[in-house]
């Protein structure tokens, strides 16, 4: 194409690239936020929903944990539920990213912002 300016002459294929990144880049953001996971502790007895953003949506504890004496054991049930929530969440992000980054030609492993 350009000859004589060495790689240069593929600057109008790596800005293409650079923007089709971009774009994809918003639509896993946006499915990111669609994408919901559950985390629980307790034996399902509470249960933390997220999205695979990391955004808490909803807490479901079953009542029969509920004793005025047991008040730190459930309190440590729902920091279970929450930290299993946003750990699956992490996890799901983290595969959608990989699926963009391979479908890219990027290095395995490489982390983008979000």
């Amino acid at each position: 194409m350009l000859k004589g300016l060495g790689g240069l002459g593929d600057m109008a294929g790596m800005m293409k690239k650079a923007k089709e990144m971009q774009t994809k880049m918003a639509e896993m953001q946006d499915d990111l936020q669609h994408v919901t996971v559950v985390g629980e502790s307790g034996a399902g007895l509470v249960k933390a929903t997220a999205t695979a953003k990391g955004d808490l949506t909803q807490l479901d504890i079953d009542p029969s944990i509920f004793n005025g004496d047991d008040k730190e054991v459930v309190e440590d049930l729902i920091l279970a539920a929450i930290k299993d929530a946003q750990a699956k969440a992490a996890e799901a992000a983290h595969e959608k990213m990989g699926a963009l980054t391979e479908g890219l030609g990027l290095p395995a492993g490489m982390k983008l912002p979000f």
